[in-house]
């Protein structure tokens, strides 16, 4: 090879297996589930088109270039494609593998590369200084300086595209979710002993959510344990190919959960759940932790799951009120959980659930596909506001924090006046 040429091919760890790239045989099916593809129409925004892209690279007739990175950056990685696969492509997998290669060919857009440093292995992995950073950010909210800030001419004399992140800011509404003692007892005839999983974003940004879950879930039977030294599941990390800090983040909440006994842990986040639930994947080829992991992934639920498979206790109070569900992706294609948050909104009295059109289609949202892609983003949550609108609906429910976070905003901007919230939201609301 020619100096200074790019290197062909991947290399090292965390290579997209060939067995699972080649069982793409670009039928298109995946074209019509793929959000970037139905907004561009573009074939090298299509899952089978950046599959294309990959094998190109694995045979050498490509080279991990910008233009090439791109195309894989827009992916959502939403995981519809996997869905409606016929070849049962495990498309999600390829490509945490494939941005890990770009990681590790250090071909990663500029604006990535900054939001890997400061947030994905900066802040993430450490509780104390997310939290310090949340405080930062409610205070710039509750003391008047954010709305002095847009009043003035600052954010038009920055740089391109930071109006656009500073608008983009979450509102932090409630107090932030940090339990002082690590377990809430049953409030009824005790059924199972459950962990639940805080996370990161979910206990500073909707702790009312995570203070409902755990009502819900005492009121229905369960001992809820929050471990002490949980973290970050990885989410974010494995999407953006930063697997290295992922397996850091997995093996510490395996020791802390599996440590503490419980027999489900139960998860809030959609995403975080998916993630969870692939920790077996994941650390596979580690010889402490293969086993400890699969035990953990097999215990993994999402909070809706767990409730539907109980003898759910029955709401008392009539809630009179239109709403519609908003599938999360990673819960309804990367954990095929559909029916189960529906039957939890169907046992509340009073409530006239009316389905959107392409519930299951992607908000946008995406983790930190927002704030990398907000052109394409933006794009995508217009179709589902669009859908949302026609529903009539005075309240959207959804079961994941970048959703709730990406709709809410979405319908302040477009003028709908509907509110997002948790399906355990409403579901604490009724038991009051």
């Amino acid at each position: 090879m020619a100096a200074g040429r790019e290197l062909l091919g991947f290399q090292g760890q965390d290579v997209p297996a060939e067995a699972d790239m080649y069982r793409c045989v670009h039928c298109g099916l995946c074209l019509s589930a793929c959000p970037t593809y139905m907004v561009t129409g573009l074939e090298t925004e299509s899952p089978r088109g950046r599959i294309a892209l990959m094998k190109a690279v694995n045979e050498g007739r490509l080279e991990i270039n910008d233009t090439v990175v791109s195309h894989w950056e827009k992916c959502v990685q939403c995981r519809a494609c996997e869905a409606v696969c016929p070849s049962g492509v495990p498309y999600g997998r390829i490509m945490a593998n494939t941005r890990a290669q770009v990681m590790a060919h250090k071909r990663q857009s500029l604006r990535l590369k900054l939001v890997s440093l400061l947030f994905l292995r900066g802040a993430l992995p450490h509780p104390k200084l997310l939290r310090w950073g949340a405080h930062l950010l409610r205070a710039y909210q509750r003391l008047w300086i954010q709305k002095l800030v847009r009043k003035s001419r600052l954010l038009t004399l920055l740089p391109g595209g930071v109006a656009a992140l500073e608008a983009q800011l979450p509102v932090i509404s409630g107090d932030f979710f940090g339990p002082r003692r690590q377990v809430f007892a049953a409030r009824s005839e005790k059924k199972l002993t459950v962990g639940l999983l805080s996370g990161c974003v979910m206990p500073l940004l909707q702790g009312n959510t995570m203070e409902a879950a755990v009502r819900v879930l005492t009121r229905n039977g369960c001992d809820v344990a929050v471990p002490v030294g949980q973290g970050c599941c990885g989410a974010l990390n494995v999407h953006n190919g930063d697997l290295a800090t992922a397996r850091r983040m997995a093996r510490r909440n395996i020791d802390v959960f599996l440590a503490a006994g419980v027999e489900r842990i139960v998860v809030a986040s959609a995403g975080c759940g998916a993630t969870m639930k692939e920790y077996d994947d994941l650390l596979k080829d580690d010889p402490r932790y293969a086993e400890p992991a699969e035990r953990f992934s097999k215990l993994t639920c999402d909070i809706t799951e767990l409730l539907a498979s109980l003898p759910l206790d029955p709401p008392k109070s009539t809630l009179n009120r239109v709403v519609t569900y908003q599938d999360p992706c990673h819960l309804a294609h990367a954990q095929r959980v559909t029916a189960e948050p529906r039957a939890v909104l169907a046992a509340i009295p009073g409530l006239q659930v009316v389905e959107m059109e392409q519930a299951t289609m992607c908000c946008g949202s995406g983790g930190i596909y927002s704030i990398l892609e907000q052109t394409l983003s933006g794009k995508i949550l217009a179709a589902k506001l669009e859908h949302i609108a026609e529903t009539g609906a005075e309240q959207v429910l959804t079961a994941n924090p970048g959703c709730m976070i990406q709709i809410q905003q979405g319908l302040a901007a477009a003028g709908i006046p509907a509110r997002v919230s948790h399906v355990v939201d409403l579901l604490d609301e009724a038991y009051r």
